[in-house]
């Protein structure tokens, strides 16, 4: 089974952006984590800063044998309805996850305009949502 994962905005700053926040692992350390965690699942890993970037991944994955994704688009939760239609391209399970309890912080980030095309948000967790979210995927294709 393949599952993609998206990290967007200031996420390849893991570890060194508030750490108090998204803690002191890179998102390399947890990727390498969940491959030795997962062995017989095949992750792979998008990060980018900008919108267009992560869309064209998006639609990438159309056209692939892909068969989940894991979506943290950091501040584009917020606002992209760009990424929201084309994550209503795919036909695949597709979970939002975010480091950070979400609800609990300022007000802007309390909503997700991406939870309407997903089929579930994993938010609070730190790097557990990820796992958490793997896990997921990883059933909902046996379900499938």
């Amino acid at each position: 089974m393949k599952i993609h994962i998206i990290n967007g905005p200031n996420l390849n700053l893991l570890g060194k952006r508030e750490p108090e926040i998204y803690g002191t692992e890179t998102f390399a350390d947890i990727l390498a984590e969940m491959q030795a965690q997962f062995p017989e699942i095949e992750l792979s890993y998008f990060q980018s800063n900008h919108e267009g970037a992560i869309i064209d991944e998006l639609q990438k994955i159309f056209h692939s044998d892909i068969k989940g994704l894991i979506i943290n688009a950091g501040a584009f939760t917020h606002y992209s309805y760009a990424i929201y239609d084309a994550l209503k391209l795919l036909n695949i399970p597709k979970i939002e996850v975010h480091l950070s309890h979400i609800f609990v912080r300022e007000s802007f980030r309390h909503t997700s305009v991406l939870a309407a095309a997903c089929e579930g948000m994993i938010s609070g967790l730190g790097k557990e949502g990820y796992f958490c979210a793997v896990r997921y995927l990883w059933h909902a294709d046996f379900r499938r």
